[in-house]
């Protein structure tokens, strides 16, 4: 952090570490390198960032090149969330892909089997979750066939879940993703119940569960999934954006509030599977 930085620095900073794509981060970085000031003491930040700027126009050039003439570079985000699977070779990457969702990939002893993403849907309570299966990782991996593109799904994804094999695989594994600026939440699978580790990615996503219901009937399915931190008006933006406008009170039942069926307005905070009835004019 730099000596007396300035509110738009800071905005600026944290917009680079919410960042999920190669782009958002480059914009970001300009923003604070724009914004960061420009004193002897802070020098050594600025250089910093302005080397960090360079890299990613770099990686942004890079993928342009590879992508030309192929046509799988684009997988479209479907669920509440991404997840992917990572791991080195014959580490029970597919095995645990075929256990969390509905894909069906090639599994063999044979190293290397997986050459491509995989793609499965994970359905936990009624939410669905996109979970990719990364081609093995390798030393260098930014350099080998399409790299590149498995590297930014990887970063475009809000956690990874690590398969292993050894503890040495973590080494690499981390080391690779620092030295391609991806900061990851990481979750590890070492042969785990499987029931109990959807439970585990479900709180590592920050996410909850939100069911909505009509007056005098039973709560509806499948339920709404928010960010934690999320309030009734987020609610009713994602029901349907005539909502707000129309909004007159909600009642709520759940752990968020201390009487069930309370009355409540737009800025109630939501709790994990909180019921929630909305009242429009």
């Amino acid at each position: 952090m730099p000596i007396n930085a300035t509110y738009e620095y800071e905005l600026a900073q944290k917009k680079f570490d919410e960042a999920q794509t190669v782009s958002e981060k480059l914009k970001a970085l300009q923003e604070m390198l724009s914004t960061s000031p420009s004193h002897k003491g802070t020098e050594k930040l600025r250089k910093e960032i302005k080397t960090k700027i360079s890299k990613y126009k770099s990686v942004i050039e890079k993928e342009k090149k590879t992508k030309k003439g192929s046509s799988f570079f684009s997988i479209k985000k479907e669920g509440a969330a991404r997840t992917c699977i990572i791991g080195l070779t014959n580490s029970g990457k597919s095995t645990l892909l075929s256990k969390l969702t509905n894909a069906r990939p090639l599994i063999s002893d044979k190293g290397f089997t997986t050459r491509l993403p995989e793609i499965g849907i994970m359905d936990y309570m009624g939410i669905k979750i996109q979970v990719i299966e990364i081609p093995a990782i390798i030393k260098n991996y930014n350099e080998i066939q399409h790299g590149l593109f498995f590297l930014s799904l990887i970063r475009e994804s809000n956690m990874a879940i690590v398969t292993l094999k050894s503890k040495s695989d973590l080494e690499l594994i981390k080391k690779e993703l620092k030295e391609n600026d991806i900061e990851k939440n990481l979750i590890l699978y070492q042969g785990d119940n499987v029931e109990e580790f959807k439970d585990d990615i479900w709180k590592r996503l920050n996410l909850i569960k939100v069911y909505t219901k009509q007056p005098g009937k039973e709560k509806d399915y499948p339920p709404i999934a928010l960010k934690k931190g999320s309030k009734i008006k987020n609610l009713a933006e994602n029901i349907h954006r005539d909502f707000i406008r129309k909004f007159r009170f909600a009642r709520i039942w759940g752990n968020s509030t201390k009487h069930q069926g309370a009355r409540v307005g737009l800025d109630h905070l939501l709790g994990d599977e909180d019921i929630v009835e909305v009242h429009l004019e």
